[in-house]
């Protein structure tokens, strides 16, 4: 065996191993990032006087209302992130808090490109964007829904 087929053999079987795997990703990533926001949506929950009054300093139209719909948004959508359940309908309500977010409150700190692309929110809005787009992955309550109500989701 030359060193070419070798080297070839032993990349073809990880790559096989990383694809046999794939699955693995998205999970950690779902879990991870919902928790992340299951977190920050708890402490805002447990202190919405304080978030609220944040929101009237930076100037947020119906502070009281538009931070607990905030607050209620991360606290549910990191939970349903994590199981992996209405993955795709919940990116929705968590890039339009993202883009408020941004628009409201973030944007007036960043002056270019250089900065809108490196602030947070903006990469917050990146990963659901990707689970809006990818879905769940295959480890999650929406593929073991789907299942069950046999519909094809093109995994």
């Amino acid at each position: 065996m030359t060193m070419q087929t070798f080297i070839a053999t032993k990349a073809s079987w990880a790559l096989a191993l990383l694809h046999r795997w794939r699955w693995l990703g998205p999970l950690v990533v779902r879990l991870v990032f919902g928790y992340f926001w299951l977190e920050t949506g708890i402490a805002k929950v447990h202190n919405l006087e304080g978030f609220t009054q944040r929101f009237v300093g930076w100037g947020i139209p119906h502070p009281a209302f538009s931070a607990a719909l905030s607050a209620w948004t991360e606290l549910v959508g990191g939970l349903l992130l994590m199981l992996g359940l209405f993955t795709r309908l919940v990116t929705v309500p968590m890039i339009i808090n993202m883009i408020v977010a941004v628009t409201l409150v973030v944007s007036s700190n960043l002056m270019g490109l250089d900065d809108y692309v490196e602030a947070d929110e903006v990469v917050y809005s990146l990963i659901f964007f990707w689970f809006l787009m990818a879905g769940p992955g295959k480890a999650s309550l929406d593929t073991l829904l789907a299942r069950w109500l046999r519909i094809r989701t093109f995994d």
